[in-house]
């Protein structure tokens, strides 16, 4: 009888040291999945960026999507198109979140070039004024995680 009980405790043993180290792995996968590192689109220079954002727009639909001069494009990196709405994007590859000046840049040059709808799309994050400015000036922010989601739809 204790030879069988000392067998159940032993089957019982490993039973949950194999549950725990499953539980640590799916753990160790979901970590390596998630974390952040260094992506291609954090080390680009600000142009090669734009015409990233810009073939990343033309793989989800964007028609007569077209990047900007660099200087004197009023907050306008991107002008594009997509289900007869059209747009002024402005790109910014930060090292940090992006501020209030992005949004105000945007809205302005979405009225001069007479766009429908301002957007924002950066590699980062944004701070909370340039969120709240966004919701008052209906400026779209697309940021890291959205464009990460765009991404991973390809």
């Amino acid at each position: 009888m204790q030879h069988l009980n000392l067998n159940l405790y032993m089957i019982l043993f490993i039973i949950i040291a194999a549950v725990v180290l499953l539980a640590v792995i799916v753990y160790a996968l979901y970590r390596i999945r998630h974390t952040r590192r260094p992506d291609a689109m954090d080390e680009m220079e600000g142009h090669d960026f734009e015409y990233f954002c810009a073939d990343l727009l033309e793989k989800k639909g964007f028609l007569e999507v077209e990047v900007t001069r660099g200087s004197g494009d009023f907050g306008v990196d991107i002008l594009a198109e997509k289900d007869g709405i059209t747009y002024a994007i402005q790109c910014k590859r930060y090292q940090g979140p992006v501020g209030v000046e992005a949004v105000l840049r945007t809205y302005g040059g979405r009225d001069y070039y007479e766009r429908m709808v301002g957007v924002v799309m950066t590699n980062r994050y944004f701070t909370a004024p340039a969120v709240e400015a966004a919701k008052k000036l209906h400026i779209l922010l697309w940021d890291r995680g959205y464009l990460d989601s765009m991404l991973e739809e390809e």
